[in-house]
C-alpha cells in the first residue's frame, strides 16, 4: 500500500472511528456559522473536474490522480471543520459520508454494476426509424434503471445497428441528450440529482409530476432526431452508389445476454420503493444499503465473464465517481449552509430564475451536488433549515405551492441541462469514449456545445415560457 493510499485508509477510519458517531443520526452541523470564504475549496474542487480533463487530460485519467486531488481539498476542509467546530465538525462531515455520500454511491454502483451484465447481441436496422425507437426506450429506460445504466446497455447496440452508416454521430449526440440526461427525470433512480433530493425527504413518488416537462423536452428532441436523421439518410442514400437502405436492413436476430439482471434491477427499485414507502415501518439505516449490495453481489457473481468482456465492463468509470463525489460530499458542506443562509441575496425569487441558474451550473458542473446547492438556496429563501437529514421534505410541507414550484424549477434544470456540455452528467463522457472505440468521429468539447447550444438551449427557453 503507498504512503497516500494508508493516508486515505487514515483519514476514513478517524472518521468511521470517531466516539461522535452515535449522535450522527440527530443530523449533521447543527449552528455551525461556516464562513463563505469555505466554499473555495468546493469550488476548486469542481473547477478542477471542469478543467483538468481539457488541459492535462493524460494525468487527470488515472483515478489515483483524481484520488489525489479530491482527496486534497476533502482534507483542507475537513480540517477547517475539526479546527473550528470540534465536536460538532465531527457530527457534520459523518452525517455527510454516512447519510448522504454511502447511499448514493451505492445506488450508483448498483445500476453500474447490475446494467454492465446485461448484452444485447445482434442489432436492429439501422433505419431512421430504428434509431428512433432506440431513443423512445432510453427515454423511458432511464427513469427506470438510470441515465447511467440506459446509456450503458443501449450504445453499443445503436452503434452496431448504424455501422455501416457514413454519418453517426447526429445519433450519439441526441442519444447523449436524452438517454444520458433527459430521459431520467421522472424517478428517483433516473438521474442522481433527483436521488439527493429523494435522500433529503422527497416523496419516491413526487417526481412523476414532472411528467408534462419530460414529455415536451423529451418529445422535441425524439421528433427532431427523426427528422434530423431521416435527411442525414436520405442524402447518403442519394451521394453513396448502392441502396445503402438495403446495406442498413441486414441486421441480426437480437436477444438478451444476462437478462435474469433485468431482475436485479427490478429488485433495486423495489428496495427503494420500500424504503421511501416505508414498507414495514421505517427503515433503520443499512437495510436498504444492505439490500442493495446484496443483489448487486449477486448480480455480479451470477453473470458470464464473457457477458462483462463483451460488454468491455470495468469498474473504472464508477471508481472515478466514488474517488471525485467523496471530496464533493465533503466540501459541499460549505456551500449548501452558506446558500441556506444567504440565499437570498443572488436574488433568486422566481422558478425560472432557478431554473436557468441550476441548469447553467449543471451544464459545467456536476448536476447531483448543484441540485442540492440550489435547494438549499431555496430552502432559506421560504426560512427552512438544511441541518436536518430530511429537510426537503419539511421544505416541500412548510412551503406548499410555492415550494414545489421552485423545486420543479431546480429538477428540471439540473436533471435537462447535465446535457448541455460534456461535463454536466457522468454517462455524457462515458457515451462518448464508447462511439469513440467504435470509429465514431465525436465533435471536440466546443464542438458539443456547438449542437447543445443549437439544439438544447432555444428548446430550454421555450420550457421556461411553457411551465416557469
Amino acid at each position: 500500500m503507498s504512503r497516500f493510499s494508508r493516508s486515505l485508509f487514515f483519514l476514513a477510519f478517524l472518521l468511521l472511528c470517531s466516539p461522535t458517531l452515535l449522535l450522527a443520526s440527530e443530523g449533521g452541523g447543527h449552528g455551525l456559522a461556516i464562513s463563505p470564504i469555505w466554499i473555495f475549496p468546493f469550488a476548486m474542487l469542481l473547477g478542477c473536474i471542469a478543467v483538468l480533463p481539457l488541459v492535462a487530460n493524460q494525468w487527470w485519467e488515472h483515478n489515483h490522480n483524481r484520488a489525489k486531488v479530491s482527496c486534497l481539498f476533502a482534507i483542507i476542509f475537513a480540517s477547517y471543520m475539526l479546527l473550528n467546530f470540534g465536536h460538532a465538525g465531527w457530527v457534520a462531515l459523518y452525517h455527510a459520508i454516512l447519510y448522504e455520500y454511502l447511499p448514493f454511491i451505492i445506488l450508483l454502483g448498483a445500476l453500474f454494476t447490475i446494467s454492465g451484465g446485461i448484452y444485447i447481441k445482434g442489432s436492429l436496422a439501422g433505419t431512421p426509424l430504428s434509431n428512433t425507437m432506440f431513443l423512445v426506450i432510453g427515454a423511458i429506460s432511464a427513469s427506470l434503471i438510470g441515465t447511467t445504466g440506459a446509456s450503458m446497455v443501449l450504445i453499443r447496440p445503436l452503434l452496431r445497428a448504424n455501422e455501416k452508416r457514413e454519418n453517426k454521430v447526429h445519433l450519439v449526440v441526441l442519444f447523449i441528450f436524452v438517454v444520458s440526461n433527459c430521459g431520467g427525470l421522472l424517478t428517483p433512480l433516473g438521474d442522481p440529482p433527483l436521488f439527493l433530493g429523494f435522500l433529503k425527504g422527497v416523496h419516491f413518488s413526487w417526481t412523476l409530476r414532472l411528467w408534462k416537462e419530460w414529455l415536451f423536452v423529451n418529445g422535441f428532441l425524439i421528433i427532431f432526431a427523426n427528422l434530423l436523421d431521416q435527411w442525414i439518410f436520405d442524402r447518403e442514400e442519394k451521394r453513396r452508389p448502392g441502396s445503402q437502405l438495403e446495406e442498413v436492413m441486414q441486421h441480426q436476430p437480437l436477444r438478451i445476454l444476462g437478462w435474469q439482471n433485468l431482475l436485479f434491477l427490478a429488485g433495486i427499485v423495489l428496495v427503494i420503493l420500500g424504503k421511501g414507502q416505508a414498507w414495514g415501518g421505517e427503515w433503520p439505516f443499512g437495510v436498504q444499503e444492505g439490500l442493495m449490495v446484496g443483489l448487486t453481489l449477486a448480480a455480479y457473481f451470477s453473470t458470464k465473464e464473457e457477458i462483462r468482456a463483451d460488454n468491455r465492463f470495468t469498474f473504472a468509470p464508477i471508481i472515478e465517481v466514488a474517488i471525485l463525489f467523496a471530496g464533493i460530499f465533503i466540501t459541499m458542506i460549505a456551500p449548501l449552509m452558506v446558500l441556506n443562509t444567504h440565499g437570498k441575496e443572488l436574488g433568486l425569487n422566481e422558478p425560472w430564475h432557478f431554473f436557468w441558474a441550476t441548469g447553467l451550473l449543471s451544464s459545467f458542473l456536476d448536476n447531483a451536488p448543484t441540485y442540492l446547492t440550489f435547494a438549499a438556496t431555496a430552502c432559506g429563501h421560504l426560512g427552512v433549515s438544511v441541518e436536518g437529514q430530511k429537510y426537503l421534505a419539511e421544505f416541500l410541507a412548510t412551503g406548499g405551492a410555492e415550494a414545489a414550484r421552485l423545486l420543479v424549477a431546480i429538477s428540471c434544470g439540473a436533471v435537462f441541462m447535465g446535457a448541455n456540455s460534456y461535463i454536466g452528467n457522468g454517462p455524457n463522457f462515458m457515451v462518448k469514449a464508447i462511439a469513440e472505440e467504435s470509429g465514431v468521429r465525436m465533435p471536440s468539447f466546443f464542438g458539443y456545445m456547438g449542437w447543445s447550444g443549437a439544439i438544447l438551449i432555444p428548446l430550454f427557453i421555450v420550457v421556461t415560457f411553457v411551465f416557469f
